[in-house]
């Protein structure tokens, strides 16, 4: 009896430093994880090296259009789209048709090398570089007093700058995009309001050289090489009124039951694009479930572009899981979005890597429990669009989860290839 209790003592032991045992930030090769085709292509290239700090892999690109960071697969597949649109862009403003449909109107797409190499930060900046990190919390909301406003990340304290100075953030995307440009961002199939700053700056331009949206209907355009995340809500953002588009997440908003304080906070949080933002409310109202509303109480606090772009996927997941079996609550108070499906309780994770990480260890066993109280689920899952160490499969094994990796249904576009 004695050396039974001793063996169960070591194996205890044994199980504690195996579960203490935490896993340091990745890295990869990007030969190793990407297509060829996306680690270079005629206009771009992918840094070698990849790294992945918290649940995100960040891509550094050069492409001549300029330099850029993604953070994740999905803002990688939809930065290599706009440098394909920037190029087809340009091929098509230099033809015969374009010249004498424009009047002699030059249209300048992207910045020179030259700038590039003289301002290389300013170019980073402009394109996806600087911005805040996706935080490791995928627990309870935040603490926040009843007047907090959440700002856009990267629009920066002091005296307002210029349109062109500020187009490069997600707040102020829609400005200078009209009707035209808004055709011609359908014909690259890309986002009207990207952050991308270039990209931005090149459809406005051609939207105000082409005001009638006569051009278009007398160029073609070859079909996209990379299809954009903003294809799931295209005919939207590509053919509404930014106005119209506004009043019409608004009331989806009210529509979900979410208090007027929550749809304005959540609608004036300048991380979303208006096109992260319609993405986010049709998603989250195809699923006719209890707790809608205290998600997009949830989705309001992202402090980052990468943060509200997490929500945003979050919701497209929540709708692919909710048209394969009807979803029929959500965890309340809760960032990672927890769905009840049938009896279990299913987390939906849009990132790309998982490792076995202390704050993650603590979030897996704080959902387990509130899932099963709160939810009544008596089974666990994790759906993953990526993929999961082997520690950390084995981790949240033991914390009773069962796990299913590169699950993408409801995302436009997949972040593992």
């Amino acid at each position: 009896m004695v050396r039974r209790a001793s063996w169960l003592l070591v194996a205890v032991g044994v199980v504690a430093a195996h579960a203490a045992t935490f896993e340091t930030p990745l890295t990869f090769e990007a030969s190793k994880i990407l297509s060829p085709g996306s680690v270079t292509g005629p206009h771009h290239k992918v840094a070698p090296e990849v790294s992945a700090p918290h649940y995100y892999q960040e891509f550094q690109i050069t492409s001549d259009y300029g330099a850029m960071r993604a953070e994740g697969r999905t803002v990688l597949r939809t930065r290599l789209a706009e440098v394909d649109a920037l190029e087809r862009l340009k091929d098509v403003s230099k033809t015969e048709i374009f010249a004498k449909a424009a009047g002699g109107a030059v249209l300048n797409v992207g910045k020179s090398v030259g700038s590039v190499v003289a301002d290389p930060k300013g170019t980073v900046e402009g394109m996806g570089g600087g911005i805040k990190r996706f935080g490791t919390n995928l627990g309870r909301k935040a603490k926040r007093s009843a007047d907090s406003v959440v700002h856009d990340d990267k629009k920066p304290d002091g005296p307002p700058k210029s349109a062109e100075q500020t187009a490069g953030s997600a707040a102020n995307s829609v400005l200078g995009v009209n009707s035209a440009a808004r055709k011609w961002a359908e014909k690259l199939h890309v986002d009207p309001y990207t952050t991308n700053a270039v990209l931005h700056d090149a459809l406005v331009d051609v939207g105000k050289i082409d005001k009638a949206g006569s051009i278009i209907t007398k160029v073609v355009l070859p079909v996209p090489a990379v299809v954009s995340t903003t294809a799931s809500v295209g005919g939207l953002v590509w053919s509404t009124d930014p106005e119209a588009l506004r009043k019409r997440n608004e009331a989806s908003a009210t529509r979900l039951g979410a208090k007027g304080e929550v749809v304005a906070r959540f609608f004036r949080n300048g991380n979303y694009t208006l096109t992260g933002h319609t993405r986010f409310m049709e998603a989250l109202s195809a699923v006719p479930a209890e707790g809608r509303a205290d998600y997009v109480d949830t989705a309001a606090e992202a402090a980052s572009e990468r943060e509200a772009l997490f929500f945003v996927e979050s919701a497209e997941m929540l709708a692919g899981l909710h048209k394969a079996a009807p979803v029929t609550a959500i965890l309340q108070d809760s960032r990672a979005l927890v769905a009840r499906r049938g009896t279990s309780a299913v987390v939906l994770l849009p990132f790309d890597t998982v490792r076995w990480t202390e704050p993650l260890s603590e979030a897996s066993a704080e959902i387990a429990g509130r899932a099963k109280k709160e939810l009544g689920a008596t089974a666990l899952e994790i759906h993953l669009s990526g993929t999961a160490t082997a520690a950390a499969r084995e981790g949240l094994a033991q914390s009773g989860w069962q796990l299913k990796e590169r699950v993408t249904d409801g995302l436009t576009v997949s972040p593992a290839e």
